[in-house]
């Protein structure tokens, strides 16, 4: 439970041009999240798109990621899938390897409620000797709505705590409790979640700039607000930016650019490319984990001095040179392109 806090980024999953899992990428990547100070990761979730990956590809992601995991930084691995049996044998493979911890999203689709969620979140805490992190995300996966039905799971047998993704910090207030681990799973409201009981972070963006998020996290322990609060606004200037793309395509692409080669996302039509009419015109629509994003407005972007300040100096250690965000946009105004230049 100890080592259950901090900053964890949500793990791209790089894929070489084939669709295979690519060592290369993650063997890069690891190592410069750690280096950033982050506490562990959290693997094979939605942003590692462990959901549209076979058994064999989770389980091979899973091991480069727990052998790369320094002494002291904890690894939990996302099992949940579209069956219970593979979940239960992630579970298993997880507790193999000697992964900190497994999370799994609720069961979803029809006639799956509350009753077909406790009975899953029971029977998978059971299946494997690792404490199981609870994942809440109400918005997509509503078998798990209300207040009392995440307290009714979290009391289960070996559930140790929530990774919370919504913005009703309230709820997220009342459910962290002693003895209960809680993450924010909101990149954009890290701040706020961690004053509201909060013992660190999950996050998507954590990927791409992840001294920021230390940064918040060390100063919101620190009790330093005021600063936790320029840091958070910094950050958010960045995530308004990228959320004008398909969201995991463009941090791929984002990280590709920064020199660790991540491929493209599972799923028809979700390769970034600056030739794609979704990268140009948007008319192409992502797959469903990468649908989520904002329209590009006419003259609705974030540059020069907010998107620098996304990315900016950290007051711990130095940053590399020409590192940078800017958004540019096309003559109309009516297209963008987000790079990131590290």
């Amino acid at each position: 439970m100890e080592s259950l806090k901090g900053i964890l980024p949500a793990l791209i999953t790089p894929f070489d041009d084939e669709g295979r899992v690519s060592r290369r990428g993650l063997e890069a990547l690891l190592p410069r999240l750690f280096e950033a100070g982050v506490h562990g990761t959290y693997i094979c979730g939605t942003t590692g798109e462990g959901l549209l990956m076979p058994v064999a590809m989770r389980c091979e992601v899973a091991e480069i990621a727990v052998a790369h995991t320094p002494k002291g930084h904890s690894a939990i691995v996302h099992v949940g899938a579209s069956s219970f049996e593979d979940a239960r044998e992630l579970a298993r493979h997880a507790s193999r390897i000697g992964a900190t911890a497994i999370s799994s999203l609720p069961p979803s689709g029809p006639g799956f409620g509350f009753s077909e969620a406790r009975r899953y979140y029971a029977a998978l805490a059971a299946a494997s000797d690792l404490p199981l992190v609870v994942y809440y995300f109400p918005e997509v996966y509503p078998s798990i709505r209300t207040l009392d039905q995440l307290e009714e799971v979290c009391a289960l047998s070996n559930v140790v705590g929530v990774k919370f993704t919504d913005f009703d910090l309230s709820v997220m207030s009342a459910v962290a409790k002693p003895g209960r681990v809680v993450f924010n799973g909101r990149d954009e409201v890290l701040a706020a979640g961690l004053l509201m009981g909060a013992h660190g972070g999950i996050g998507s963006f954590y990927n791409l700039v992840p001294e920021q998020f230390v940064d918040i996290d060390a100063l919101a322990r620190a009790g330093r607000w005021s600063e936790v609060r320029v840091r958070q606004d910094a950050v958010n200037a960045l995530i308004t930016a990228v959320l004008r793309f398909p969201l995991f395509p463009a941090i791929k692409q984002m990280l590709t650019w920064s020199g660790i080669g991540c491929g493209g996302c599972l799923g028809r039509g979700c390769r970034w490319s600056s030739r794609m009419p979704c990268a140009r015109r948007w008319r192409r629509r992502p797959c469903g984990p990468c649908s989520r994003r904002s329209g590009v407005s006419e003259g609705g972007v974030v540059r020069g001095a907010a998107a620098r300040q996304a990315v900016g100096a950290s007051s711990r250690r130095p940053m590399r040179p020409a590192r940078l965000a800017t958004v540019a946009t096309s003559s109309t105004g009516r297209t963008g392109l987000v790079r990131c230049l590290w």
